[in-house]
């Protein structure tokens, strides 16, 4: 049975049903420069060119800025593979992604210091 809350590549027993790299069209190199800390968001038009249902989802996952990262856990897709999705909606014009924003001090110590605490608490 498929679950309709994880999208057509999932099943419930059966777990994914497609490769990941299927998804992509067997492409490993996006056309935009994308890292995991990139952030994008939708235009507002409507890709011209026929998109995949991944695109789709990917597409509705970006209303507001939302980083690659992000991106690829909703979809539970590798994040090479969501770059390419991404990238794609990119050069359809879709979706504007731009590199994250760091204040001053992007090594805040403070900052450091809550998220070992709290990785230590979940081992």
């Amino acid at each position: 049975m498929t679950s309709h809350q994880e999208g057509p590549w999932l099943d419930d027993a059966a777990g994914r049903l497609i490769r990941p790299y299927t998804v992509s069209g067997g492409r490993t190199k996006p056309t935009t420069a994308l890292d995991l800390l990139s952030l994008v968001m939708a235009t507002g038009s409507s890709p011209q060119a026929h998109m995949g249902p991944e695109h789709s989802l990917a597409l509705g996952l970006c209303d507001g800025p939302t980083s690659v990262a992000e991106i690829a856990a909703h979809l539970r897709l590798p994040a090479v593979v969501t770059k390419v999705l991404l990238s794609d909606l990119v050069d359809c014009g879709a979706i504007t992604a731009r590199a994250p924003r760091f204040h001053a001090n992007p090594t805040d110590r403070s900052l450091l210091e809550a998220v070992l605490d709290g990785l230590r608490q979940r081992l």
